[in-house]
């Protein structure tokens, strides 16, 4: 078991919903990254997604694409991910990171080599939003050597043929897109997507996380409901990029979420 499994196991046996907020190295600041992810697990965070800076993040809506352009601005690739990964673990043995990002990053070093140099760094997980099941074979294989697991994506739009594709691969969790779109619109029908995440879930071999659309405590609290846990991502951000203090702005922003998550019966 991976630090994943290892948390999700905990969250279950305790009856609790998981927190995985999304933030994207390197910005509000290059400095700031790592001081916003120990803020981020003080306020309740249970797995953090560590957003990968990508020239052409195609399936993100404004808030993250902006900030990707920052972040790459400021210098912030790969190999600044890996490190702000390595020195969060100087103080955090336990909590999963998950790296949230596109193929192309991955390609370029090979999934061997960067499945080594995750693992080194202490990630415990990807997500690749352009990476089809079909043609993960070789990622998988490499990762899964590595210890690392492959995040896969369910959407509304989910055939019943790829759903059994996907569960039949998942590992770590397996995250549904709460509405066939980009992150941070505001078209989130908590109806519909309960009934897709109840259905996924019965079949699911892994935990089953939401994201996309959700902003604030009420939609986490309606989310969490049918699903494993929430994952909060463009509006964090922009709350980052606006606040004098990013690390306390992190801390505050994600304290109401977790209390309507642990508020929701077991």
């Amino acid at each position: 078991m991976n630090r994943i499994d290892t948390r999700f196991a905990a969250l279950k046996a305790q009856g609790r919903k998981a927190l995985v907020p999304f933030v994207t190295a390197g910005d509000p600041s290059l400095e700031l990254t790592v001081p916003v992810m120990h803020a981020l697990v003080r306020a309740g965070a249970d797995v953090i997604e560590l957003g990968v800076p990508f020239s052409d993040p195609m399936a993100d809506g404004p808030v993250i694409q902006r900030s990707s352009e920052r972040a790459l601005a400021r210098g912030a690739g790969l190999a600044f991910v890996f490190e702000s990964v390595r020195r969060f673990r100087e103080r955090d043995a336990d909590t999963p990171v998950v790296l949230m990002g596109y193929l192309n990053p991955v390609e370029i070093r090979g999934p061997e080599q960067f499945a080594r140099e995750a693992t080194a760094a202490g990630v415990d997980g990807v997500l690749l939003v352009d990476l089809p099941p079909e043609e993960a074979g070789e990622f998988r294989a490499a990762f899964s050597a590595h210890g690392l697991a492959l995040i896969v994506l369910a959407s509304p739009t989910t055939s019943e043929a790829r759903l059994a594709t996907l569960c039949q691969g998942a590992q770590g969790y397996l995250y549904y897109v709460s509405f066939a779109g980009v992150t941070g619109a505001d078209r989130l029908d908590t109806h519909a997507a309960g009934e897709h995440l109840h259905a996924i879930r019965l079949r699911s071999p892994v935990p089953v996380v939401a994201g996309f659309g959700i902003k604030d405590a009420t939609s986490a609290a309606a989310m969490g409901r049918e699903a494993d846990g929430v994952v909060v991502g463009s509006a964090l951000v922009s709350a980052l990029g606006d606040a004098d203090d990013p690390a306390a702005e992190a801390a505050a922003f994600l304290a109401p979420l977790r209390a309507a998550l642990d508020a929701l019966p077991a």
